[in-house]
């Protein structure tokens, strides 16, 4: 008896034909993915992912041409559904409504204001770290400048104490930038975190930012990272944290719609509430 004849009279089920497993997709992936990354980087890394390229290309044509490599997959039965046994839940709050939580927030504004005001915190600083160690205020704002202009970036020490009418520009959107979209961040954020909200911008800046920056640096800004003092950084962070947290903090709540039916949500008027029946 043929296996489509067991199949038919109920014996051994038959399998499932399917295109046969290979990690050669996966080579030529990772291999245009250093192709990329060379083009920022060195020549020998986009050498190797143009080679990983073609040899995973090649690997993966020669598994279905001329012939595609299959395999049988046999089927299984599936395991009967476990029995669940249903229970009420607790609710919270009102006893016709679950509570959601948060009900109150920080309006976003307020992230942003804080964000600027902490942005003026942490130019303080930096500004501070270029009088102290190179004479100059000039200096943290030509390296910050000089992610995008390229004399900037190749200058030499004395060219970055200069004073630069464009690096002065640049720095300034870059800087407002930032410090308004973190702050607009912090302000989302930070009313989720334990505690109070100074104290955990005070840890969570420097350990966002400078988990970011220190291993990307390199790559983003060479200029700031041949000259960067970790210790000024993070106090500068530090600051950033502080001010854009206590901003926040002291900003009053707004509630959010949350206990709301979701017909009011969307604009729906809704009879029979308990405030048009009294």
């Amino acid at each position: 008896m043929s296996e489509e004849q067991r199949a038919a009279a109920g014996g051994e089920e038959r399998g499932v034909e399917l295109p046969a497993p290979t990690a050669w997709p996966l080579v030529a992936a990772l291999g245009i993915a250093l192709g990329f990354l060379g083009l920022v980087t060195h020549v020998a890394l986009g050498l190797l992912g143009v080679a990983l390229a073609l040899l995973g290309t090649v690997g993966s044509v020669r598994e279905v041409i001329p012939v595609e490599r299959r395999e049988t997959v046999p089927l299984r039965r599936e395991p009967p559904p476990p029995r669940t046994r249903a229970r009420a839940l607790p609710r919270l709050g009102e006893e016709r409504h679950r509570m959601r939580i948060p009900v109150t927030i920080h309006p976003y504004s307020a992230g942003a204001w804080g964000g600027l005001a902490g942005g003026a915190a942490m130019a303080a600083v930096a500004v501070s770290y270029g009088l102290v160690r190179y004479g100059s205020p000039w200096l943290p704002i030509n390296l910050l400048a000089a992610v995008a202009i390229p004399s900037l970036a190749h200058a030499h020490l004395a060219q970055l104490r200069a004073f630069s009418g464009a690096g002065l520009l640049l720095a300034a959107v870059i800087h407002l930038l930032l410090s308004g979209g973190m702050g607009l961040l912090y302000g989302v954020l930070l009313p989720m975190l334990p505690g109070r909200t100074w104290t955990a911008g005070a840890l969570l800046a420097p350990l966002l930012w400078t988990g970011l920056l220190h291993p990307t640096l390199s790559l983003i800004n060479p200029a700031l990272a041949a000259r960067i003092d970790w210790i000024w950084f993070v106090a500068s962070q530090v600051a950033f944290g502080i001010v854009t947290g206590l901003w926040v903090a002291r900003t009053e709540q707004i509630a959010v719609l949350q206990r709301l039916p979701f017909a009011e949500r969307i604009g729906l008027e809704v009879s029979g509430r308990e405030e048009d029946e009294r």
